[in-house]
């Protein structure tokens, strides 16, 4: 197995920064403490891959070391293809990923076309090398949360129950962003080894094989408001019913398991992890029937909980879709997290901007939650959440943070960034970059784009003309990827990543895109009625 650390301090392996920080990106997705196969190049997701195989990524990574400052690496899905003559602001990285023509975008020809070694799935900031851990996902737990506690609990999760299940890559956040809200929280993981690595990193607080102990744990806390993170190893599709069953009412309830991809994310009742590792490649087709059949019964069970009373959602796994094709027919009787907790966001240009410290250095990170805390003080929602991360995020490879941050925030801290590295207030450059989940980033009828008050769920073209205005604007990375999050067929989405290396042309780069980037999600938003999104522009 090959393993991967992202190499650290000033000395450069690349001819400049742009290709020494993605290239450090790549490795760190590949970190064995951040992605979750990385033998497999699996960063998260199921089958989310950083490269299409180790000859490939190796030939990044050499190319990366050779391209000169005014040339292009463009990549086919996860391959790459050609160096190009460009220009010094233009993007050092093109990647389109995992796109099909529209009539073939399924997992049934996907897989076809895979097999072949023609294409790989990027999931999302996978194959953007935008890969963080679960702290990625996390505050876009919290603001979801945060937002559901404001709708329907007076503010605060306190002494309030949430169910939800699994515990993987993009999953693991939800123990802890519920007791961030100080609320009390039983997630049902099939995978022993999953709760394991959460329970290390602090994001879940133990572990119980018992569904009375689960029960009685969480309880005792929530009589006392107290919060609590319970891992209860078992089969969503087995505990969620039981519980219905036994008129067990949760506050709130959702899920995360990996249930875009039936066949490689999501584990049947009453089949162990190791066996369903060996049955989707012996009996694939045995492996679907088992998994829908699974599927019925944790959407039907989550729909009994609604029925009961709970506020129940889908956090973006297309659960419910899965749950209709398995014949399910009232499955989105309960609403995606978008329309519900996040479209407003995404309308005042709020949304998830990261950056890592290519340093390695811990202190770089923690110098710029500093100067976000003292510059803005009025963002309170960002202040609490940087207050609550110092004290309860392990950083996994390179040091990392991740912000949902405003139209204004992220243009002036990109130049303040820039400007730290320049004067040497931080150890060495740090790369910028997103989660694919931004206002104008992506096009996702069943998450990001589901609801949409004009009606244009399925239009994917500002996902596409995202791209083409971070490129021209002069990221250092853009990737236009489908399928990410909710599985082959049902999303088209952006990512970008910019390196503030200290220099001029460092600033103009950050400052057009990091301003352009989110302008564009506005537009997007005022484009299809909303007026909040209408006035932001006027202010723009």
């Amino acid at each position: 197995m090959e393993t991967m650390k992202a190499p650290t301090r000033r000395k450069l392996s690349c001819k400049g920064w742009e290709q020494e920080g993605l290239l450090r990106l790549l490795m760190n997705c590949l970190d064995g403490s951040v992605a979750e196969n990385p033998a497999e190049l699996v960063v998260y997701g199921a089958t989310g891959k950083a490269a299409r195989d180790w000859e490939s990524c190796r030939a990044i990574l050499e190319a990366l070391r050779r391209l000169e400052n005014d040339e292009t690496l463009v990549i086919q899905s996860g391959r790459p293809v050609g160096i190009f003559p460009t220009y010094e602001t233009a993007p050092r990285v093109v990647q389109s990923c995992a796109m099909l023509v529209p009539a073939w975008g399924n997992w049934e020809d996907f897989r076809r076309v895979e097999e072949k070694g023609l294409t790989m799935f990027g999931q999302a900031t996978a194959a953007s090398w935008a890969y963080i851990g679960t702290q990625g996902i996390l505050q876009g737990t919290c603001e979801t949360l945060g937002e559901l506690a404001a709708q329907h609990f007076d503010g605060t999760l306190a002494g309030r129950l949430v169910l939800t299940s699994g515990l993987g890559g993009m999953s693991g956040a939800q123990p802890l962003a519920v007791t961030m809200h100080g609320g009390v929280v039983i997630v049902v993981e099939a995978d022993e080894k999953k709760i394991r690595r959460r329970l290390a990193a602090n994001y879940c607080e133990m572990m119980t094989t018992d569904i009375d102990e689960a029960l009685e744990l969480a309880q005792e806390a929530r009589a006392r408001k107290e919060p609590r993170s319970i891992a209860l190893l078992g089969n969503a599709a087995a505990i969620y019913p039981e519980l219905a069953a036994r008129g067990v009412h949760p506050d709130v309830v959702t899920d995360q398991t990996a249930a875009h991809d039936l066949l490689h994310g999501y584990i049947p009742e009453l089949v162990s992890p190791e066996q369903a590792q060996r049955l989707r490649k012996s009996k694939p087709k045995k492996y679907l029937e088992l998994a829908r059949s699974s599927i019925k019964k944790h959407v039907t069970a989550m729909l009994d909980f609604q029925r009961s009373g709970s506020v129940v959602f889908d956090y973006g796994n297309n659960i419910r879709l899965q749950g209709r094709l398995a014949g399910v027919a009232d499955s989105f009787d309960f609403p995606g997290y978008i329309p519900a907790f996040i479209r407003k966001m995404f309308c005042e240009g709020r949304g998830p901007c990261r950056w890592m410290a290519l340093s390695g250095d811990p202190a770089d990170i923690y110098k710029i939650d500093e100067v976000i805390l003292e510059r803005f003080p009025q963002d309170r929602r960002t202040c609490r959440w940087l207050e609550f991360v110092q004290d309860n995020i392990m950083f996994a490879g390179l040091p990392a943070r991740t912000c949902w941050l405003d139209f204004q925030e992220r243009g002036i801290l990109g130049g303040i960034i820039n400007d730290m590295v320049r004067t040497g207030e931080l150890a060495a450059p740090v790369a910028i970059t997103r989660d694919h989940m931004d206002g104008s980033a992506a096009a996702s009828p069943y998450r990001e784009t589901e609801a949409m008050q004009d009606g244009s769920d399925i239009i994917a073209d500002w996902p596409v003309l995202n791209a083409m205005l971070n490129g021209a604007s002069g990221a250092a990375m853009v990737t236009l990827q489908h399928g990410g999050g909710v599985g082959i067929g049902y999303s088209i989405h952006a990512g970008m990543t910019l390196i503030a290396d200290g220099s001029e042309r460092s600033a103009g780069k950050l400052a057009r895109v990091l301003r352009a980037d989110p302008r564009l999600g506005i537009l997007r938003h005022a484009d299809a009625g909303y007026a909040k999104a209408r006035r932001m522009l006027q202010k723009i």
